[in-house]
């Protein structure tokens, strides 16, 4: 009896030392509904897991999703146990963002704060900085200055998604 309640007590602490990345990088290739913190919903498999960010495969389209920016996962699956990070698993979100501002690809800056919850601003990420990434804004056009409506500063905190425009790998 003491055996049994030391077990189930070692399986509840190392249930404990799971985070939200390993417990995502044990569904990679499930298909599950993702509710954004603004009840924006995606439905898609699971790619890659980074340290404070993942992927979703939605059809033609790709998501790059911060950790902070996720409400809840429906049908996620059985949990699992505590993973490595290792390649590109390990690259934080500026990292991320900045593999995606290197291929010049056009993008939809899905923006989650205040008036602007839910607010989309597309064209292609021109920098990143270390919590913040700029956009110019190019309504649908080539990347080229004349194209260039605006350049928005997006702060990673106000960021809820950025997805691909067209067919995209990230």
């Amino acid at each position: 009896m003491a055996q049994e309640a030391e077990i189930t007590e070692r399986a509840r602490v190392e249930a404990s030392q799971v985070m939200l990345a390993d417990r995502l990088r044990g569904a990679l290739g499930s298909e599950a509904v993702f509710v954004l913190g603004t009840g924006m919903r995606v439905s898609g498999r699971l790619g890659c897991v980074g340290r404070d960010w993942f992927v979703l495969a939605e059809g033609m389209r790709q998501w790059l999703v911060p950790m902070e920016s996720l409400g809840y996962v429906e049908a996620l699956g059985r949990p699992v146990h505590k993973t490595e990070n290792v390649g590109v698993a390990s690259l934080p979100l500026p990292g991320a963002i900045r593999r995606l501002a290197r291929d010049r690809a056009e993008v939809a800056v899905h923006v989650a704060t205040g008036q602007d919850r839910g607010r989309v601003l597309e064209g292609v990420i021109d920098g990143v900085g270390h919590d913040f990434l700029d956009l110019a804004v190019t309504r649908g056009e080539t990347r080229r200055r004349e194209a260039v409506a605006l350049v928005a500063t997006v702060p990673f905190a106000s960021l809820e998604a950025v997805c691909s425009i067209g067919p995209r790998d990230y």
